[in-house]
């Protein structure tokens, strides 16, 4: 990739933008009720990056982000994220919440257990909140314990957790934990 650019594309839910860097994605805005609040909204949080076309690796996204927004599935795994700038801690967070398969939710309780960080469960939320990766880093899948939150970061835009569940076909619940998921081996499994 060369030098940081960004670009407005065409989803399901409206018009999207994407910023990039040398690093990879560097950030997603979901579509405000107008275009020009959604570039506006990227500007803001990218005043450094200009409006060009986007390079291979950042099309492969978009495909993937257009994809995941009209209801399929986009393979979002392999887009390489810019993490510069983001705390270790919340690199942490976005890697455990990157690994929650579509159409499932978790809670901040249960992100929390995978970093094994009981007591993290606000700062994980402030981690999501500022979350600039939408769809990418799927915070929409993470709720509140016994809560369904209609709103995601500013990120998000106009768009509500409960919009992107749907479209996911996702129910605000879990079927497994995030320890399950990703330390299959560690728990000893009840027997039948």
């Amino acid at each position: 990739m060369t030098g940081r650019g960004y670009t407005i594309f065409d989803t399901a839910i409206g018009r999207c933008g994407i910023a990039w860097g040398d690093g990879g994605v560097a950030g997603v805005q979901l579509p405000e009720l107008r275009e020009i609040e959604t570039r506006k909204r990227l500007f803001q949080l990218h005043p450094d990056a200009r409006e060009m076309r986007p390079p291979e690796e950042v099309d492969v996204a978009i495909e993937g982000i257009a994809a995941t927004l009209r209801g399929g599935n986009g393979d979002l795994g392999g887009v390489a994220l810019d993490m510069s700038g983001i705390s270790a801690f919340d690199q942490r967070v976005y890697q455990i919440v990157r690994a929650i398969p579509r159409g499932e939710t978790r809670t901040y309780d249960e992100v929390a257990s995978a970093l094994r960080t009981s007591g993290a469960v606000y700062s994980i939320a402030q981690a999501l909140g500022r979350n600039p990766f939408m769809i990418i880093v799927p915070c929409h899948r993470v709720l509140e314990a016994g809560h369904y939150a209609d709103r995601i970061s500013p990120n998000g835009g106009s768009v509500s957790k409960r919009r992107l569940l749907s479209i996911e076909g996702a129910q605000p619940t879990t079927s497994k934990t995030l320890f399950d998921v990703l330390l299959p081996v560690a728990r000893p499994r009840p027997q039948a």
